[in-house]
């Protein structure tokens, strides 16, 4: 009998520590949004300790791209197996990832050229407030990162290049980049609606949502205020842009890396950058 006891006690013990192995992914909350009226959702991925233990955690806000929402990380993206296994291995720290979305209304992580639509706003003076009120999360900019794939790397970029003083990190992958130059604004404004606007508004929008024109002209410091991680395959069709970014921060002598690995602008890409980014991210994290 008390072999048996034994054996169910070890049993119980090995099942209940596997369990506790494993973080926790909710892909269907939402906030009430007063600056965009609406109800907006997001997904959190909370790290395999949080429940058991009592202290707050660095942060990735992770951004999907067009056509998905915020539970493409977790059904194609593959968070919960990925981040659990980079945080079981040692490459990754214990973060908790939060995944907005940003396909609701109208798509995008930026302000419309009109100003009637306003999620860059709503992201930094709602959304994070209301998530890093929530959830235990660390809240000095050095536990804090952003990344995201496609039009979510646009977003990566836009957030970061705006807000350097709080990341420590970005990292976009397979990016947006918005217009490459003014040549190319007209045929991005058609696509956008924003054919109406007067050539004020355009050139201002230009300014603030082109990489490339951004990364030329922002002030050194606050391109070198965060960690830069540019990931883009060598057959995916947003390369040019990337590639521009690429050389445009190597000319201005700012720190950063920059991979361009075998692949398209697809989910196999982007599932295998994602322990990439865990790595670097944690390693701004850690202290050295």
């Amino acid at each position: 009998m008390n072999k048996l006891v034994s054996t169910v006690f070890l049993f119980s013990f090995c099942f209940l520590n596997a369990v506790a192995q494993t973080g926790k992914v909710f892909d269907n909350l939402s906030l009430k949004s007063e600056i965009l009226n609406m109800e907006r959702k997001y997904a959190i991925y909370l790290p395999p300790d949080y429940e058991t233990s009592e202290r707050s955690y660095p942060v990735l806000y992770l951004l999907h791209g067009s056509g998905d929402d915020q539970s493409g990380w977790v059904q194609f993206g593959e968070v919960l197996h990925i981040t659990d296994k980079a945080i079981k291995n040692g490459t990754s720290t214990a973060m908790i990832i939060v995944m907005p979305d940003a396909n609701t209304g109208q798509r995008g992580y930026t302000n419309d050229v009109s100003g009637n639509w306003r999620y860059e706003d709503f992201f930094f003076e709602e959304f994070i407030p209301f998530i890093e009120g929530k959830y235990r999360i660390r809240t000095e900019k050095r536990y804090r990162a952003v990344a995201g794939l496609s039009m979510g790397g646009g977003g990566t970029f836009y957030f970061a290049l705006h807000r350097p003083d709080l990341f420590s990190a970005a990292c976009p992958l397979s990016a947006s980049t918005g217009p490459l130059n003014r040549d190319e604004m007209k045929n991005y404004t058609q696509r956008r609606g924003m054919q109406d606007a007067s050539e004020a508004k355009m050139n201002e929008w230009y300014k603030k949502y082109s990489v490339t024109e951004m990364v030329n002209n922002l002030p050194e410091e606050d391109l070198k205020a965060v960690r830069w991680f540019i990931d883009c395959g060598d057959d995916d069709f947003l390369f040019e842009g990337n590639a521009l970014v690429h050389i445009a921060l190597k000319k201005r002598n700012i720190p950063h890396e920059y991979r361009v690995r075998d692949g398209a602008h697809n989910w196999t890409y982007w599932r295998e950058s994602l322990p990439e980014v865990l790595r670097f991210v944690s390693d701004g994290f850690h202290q050295h």
